[in-house]
């Protein structure tokens, strides 16, 4: 697992998905260091790595089906969704609108949500954890269970820390330390977890 976690950093910094400089977050913190994952998930390699990394982890959890807020999760969701399936073990996808649609049939979840399912939610990035937050609260709302939340890239801004104190079983690739070092999570040299 930390060699992929490694070789998804690599192609982040080759891609230039990983950019030094002064930026604002969607969370409103200020960062030394930017991480665009939509670089790095939209692209086909970088696809196949996060999902490669992430898929042993939600098989391990026992989730039924994976969700993520759109925008940032949409491309994660699905190539998870498409290696489970050539994995021979399909996990449906689910996104997470911001808010619920203003038309149709006014969904906040879009996919085939089920109650009583148990459900990995992912994200490219955790910050204050305020996008996977809003996903897990809506999956629950709509009677699923959360039994793993993941990211590729944990900041290390106190949203993973929330998450844990939430009670909820986390796990990031990747992690940045106070001076925005950028390695190999400690979690994805371990053993994925069960999710319990």
């Amino acid at each position: 697992m930390a060699d992929i976690a490694q070789a998804i950093l690599d192609l982040s910094k080759n891609l230039g998905a990983l950019t030094l400089g002064d930026f604002t977050l969607s969370s409103g913190e200020r960062s030394s260091y930017y991480f665009d994952g939509r670089l790095v998930t939209l692209n086909p390699e970088g696809a196949f790595l996060v999902a490669k990394a992430l898929l042993p982890i939600v098989n391990a959890s026992g989730a039924e089906l994976l969700a993520g807020p759109a925008v940032a999760a949409v491309p994660i969701v699905s190539a998870v969704g498409v290696t489970s399936y050539a994995d021979g073990s399909p996990v449906p996808g689910l996104i997470v609108r911001g808010e619920a649609k203003k038309h149709g049939t006014g969904r906040v979840i879009e996919g085939p949500v089920r109650p009583g399912a148990k459900v990995a939610v992912v994200d490219d990035a955790c910050s204050t954890g305020g996008s996977l937050l809003h996903a897990i609260e809506a999956v629950e709302a709509a009677g699923c269970r959360v039994v793993k939340v993941m990211c590729i890239l944990d900041r290390r801004m106190g949203g993973s820390d929330e998450i844990r104190r939430r009670g909820y079983d986390f796990v990031a690739l990747l992690e940045a330390d106070d001076k925005g070092a950028i390695t190999p999570a400690l979690g994805v040299r371990d053993t994925p977890g069960d999710g319990t």
